[in-house]
């Protein structure tokens, strides 16, 4: 592979367009994928923000569900933000009906636990790993992580509450630092796909 991986964006629900350009102002090569052929194309992937029961929903309708499980299992480094987060996680606090996930990190979160769309804020957010001060974190109904297992690592807090993770290929935040400006967060995890392929 050369030094520019490829990167695919979830491209079921959500700012798809806004984490395409992170990405490629982190030197990847960007592109949204709906369907399973192009999943096994892009040596990374990142879940955006959304509906996590919508994008469940979704993924299992355009035959994404397994496929994703799959190359997740499989290594593929994968990076969630918000309903992404949720996706990410082995277990959901309090799952809407039908809702699934996709997994990988060991982690329990809960659905919209910064309160509702009126009460979305952005905070400065120290993360470990991410060089240059704290990093702008826009939370919009956002989830955070209740507990984590003995594999995953806090990588970032905000009032007492855990709001980044990261285990092994796999990065969520409960943020999106897409919609900011400040693209480390997306060089952080194009920097983990460098170190897998």
């Amino acid at each position: 592979m050369s030094d520019t991986p490829v990167i695919g964006v979830l491209a079921l629900q959500g700012d798809v367009r806004e984490h395409l350009i992170a990405l490629a102002s982190a030197d990847a090569l960007a592109r949204p994928i709906r369907r399973p052929e192009e999943l096994a194309e892009v040596d990374g992937l990142v879940i955006p923000g959304g509906e996590s029961t919508t994008m469940s929903k979704l993924a299992v309708l355009f035959g994404m569900m397994e496929p994703l499980r799959e190359r997740v299992r499989a290594g593929m480094p994968v990076y969630g933000t918000c309903a992404g987060m949720i996706l990410l996680a082995d277990k959901i606090l309090d799952p809407r009906s039908g809702q699934e996930t996709v997994g990988g990190i060991d982690m329990i979160v809960r659905r919209n636990a910064f309160g509702r769309q009126n009460e979305s804020f952005e905070a400065a957010v120290e993360v470990t790993g991410i060089d240059g001060g704290p990093v702008e974190g826009v939370f919009i109904r956002a989830p955070w992580v209740e507990s984590v297992g003995a594999q995953a690592q806090v990588v970032a807090e905000h009032g007492g509450h855990i709001v980044a993770v990261r285990q092994g290929n796999a990065l969520a935040t409960s943020f999106h630092p897409e919609l900011t400006g400040d693209h480390r967060v997306h060089a952080l995890f194009v920097d983990m796909v460098r170190a897998v392929n």
